[in-house]
């Protein structure tokens, strides 16, 4: 029988193990983040439009979406200590590569093999984290990987904006270096060498697997710049993703050699898992992708001041995460925890809804800290919950698909947000700008104390900036609100869940 004594000794010598793989996820989601800030600077250094520009973002996150789920079949193939050594190094040498470009043609190929690489280290981090503790225990192991998950990529544009501004664009990826370095020394002689095995490769199914994961994510990053389905590019993506997509399902549902085990999803708690977890990357993800432009854009705050918007809302996540993780899960459901994690998550969001153009700093960060606590409250249970029933064996690939499935969530947040500003911004504008003529007696008292002529140019010029203001913000507005129900829409799939097992939870610790 295993002493107290000797359980410490176990858990202190996976300490290493456990702070190597969150190194590693957070240099992952870092990346989705961090370079959003200096895309300017890289505009600029290699003299290309906005189209070209997006390219270094989408190159990274559709490589990455389409390998993830591939994860349990390289473990398979090469083991999950060769396969996450692999990636870590193979994730440095595109950093440095990245920071070395000097074309935008280089930059995008070297983004596309950070994705590649960086696909592996989420999915194989949780697996990971998941084996280094015992069942009771994995709330506690699900706050430390939040911890690097869901908010690195919260700080990520506050760092972007750092080291951009005193260093160079270039030192975005150079960060990575250190990290890397730091994690695969630490990971080196602690992970041991696990079995390996000879496998078939499913050809047709990676083959649409590939297409229809690649498509749709082609036509979520693509579709705003494009104008949707205006667009013929954004016509075809979507008619392979749906086609290719439903071939896949349908051939490998109740195929053995699937290249995907779609046997997973008859667990109900990890399919019911899948549509949660991809409801909330819409809800928070979204909202966290317009919150720069709102505050930059709109409200005219500088790029350090709109960064360090993000921190109150980062340690509040943090806080939540190590909260529920230690002390919650233990006296709480972890359904209910979840529940309330996505009501506040969903109330932050519709308080952005309410904000106004002289919103302060406060006004706009305590939202940010509702919905950081709610991230916490949210990510551990659920994450708990979903590989409840998951044997060993199997974690890798489940943790590869609910990880594509955080990520797609995300860029359909992503999408979603980016159409409903644009669209209901041309909404508002004109309908706030139908009842605007020169013989309207409150236009005319407007321009009166300014001294402009009703009919006069510099007033139609005045009047259209003013409307496209209030335009702007009503857009956001129905943005931040739409991403705060759709969290509200994701809390009856959380009763689909079941409830954990007797002693599935952590039991308090005795002395």
């Amino acid at each position: 029988m295993t002493t107290p004594v000797a359980t410490r000794m176990v858990q202190a010598a996976r300490w290493p193990i456990v702070l190597a793989v969150v190194l590693t996820a957070v240099l992952e989601v870092l990346d989705s983040t961090i370079v959003n800030v200096a895309l300017p600077h890289m505009k600029a250094a290699f003299g290309i439009t906005n189209d070209q520009t997006i390219w270094i973002l989408t190159s990274y996150i559709v490589a990455s979406v389409v390998v993830m789920p591939l994860t349990g079949f390289f473990v398979k193939r090469l083991g999950r200590k060769r396969l996450i050594t692999t990636a870590i190094i193979g994730f440095m040498t595109f950093s440095a590569l990245c920071g070395l470009s000097q074309s935008v043609e280089m930059i995008v190929f070297c983004r596309l093999g950070q994705g590649l690489f960086g696909a592996f280290l989420i999915p194989l981090s949780q697996s990971i984290l998941f084996d280094s503790f015992p069942k009771e225990k994995r709330g506690q192991a699900m706050a430390l990987f939040g911890l690097g998950v869901v908010v690195a990529p919260v700080f990520g544009p506050t760092l972007g904006a750092i080291l951009t501004e005193y260093f160079s664009w270039r030192a975005v990826f150079y960060v990575n270096l250190p990290i890397a370095g730091f994690a695969l020394l630490m990971m080196s002689g602690e992970l041991k060498n696990d079995e390996t095995h000879k496998i078939s490769v499913d050809w047709i199914g990676l083959g649409l697997m590939v297409l229809a994961i690649g498509a749709l994510q082609l036509m979520l990053d693509q579709g705003e710049t494009r104008d949707w389905f205006s667009s013929p590019m954004i016509v075809i993506a979507a008619f392979l993703s749906a086609v290719a997509g439903l071939f896949f399902f349908v051939r490998g549902w109740g195929l053995s050699t699937n290249i995907v085990d779609f046997s997973l999803l008859k667990d109900r708690s990890f399919a019911a898992a899948q549509v949660a977890i991809m409801g909330f990357g819409v809800a928070m993800f979204g909202s966290i992708a317009i919150l720069p432009l709102f505050v930059q854009g709109l409200l005219g705050y500088p790029v350090m001041e709109a960064g360090y918007l993000f921190m109150p809302r980062g340690i509040a996540a943090g806080f939540s995460m190590v909260m529920t993780g230690a002390v919650l899960m233990r006296l709480v459901d972890p359904r209910a925890l979840a529940i309330i994690g996505l009501g506040l998550t969903g109330a932050g969001n519709l308080m952005l809804g309410t904000l106004n153009l002289n919103a302060g700093f406060w006004d706009l960060s305590i939202p940010g800290i509702v919905s950081g606590l709610g991230m916490g409250l949210f990510f551990v249970p659920m994450s708990t919950l979903a590989f409840q029933n998951i044997g060993p064996d199997r974690q890798d690939e489940a943790s590869g698909i609910y990880g594509v499935t955080r990520s797609l969530g995300s860029s359909i947040g992503i999408a979603i947000v980016g159409w409903q500003v644009a669209s209901r911004m041309q909404f508002h504008y004109a309908m706030l700008g139908s009842g605007l003529t020169p013989f309207n007696p409150n236009v005319q008292s407007y321009l009166q104390p300014l001294g402009l002529d009703p009919q006069s140019s510099a007033a139609a010029e005045t009047l259209a900036g003013q409307v496209m203001q209030q335009a702007s913000l009503l857009a956001f507005a129905d943005a931040f609100w739409l991403t705060g129900w759709v969290a509200f829409l994701m809390v009856p799939v959380v009763f689909i869940l079941q409830r954990p097992k007797i002693g599935a939870q952590p039991a308090p610790t005795t002395h």
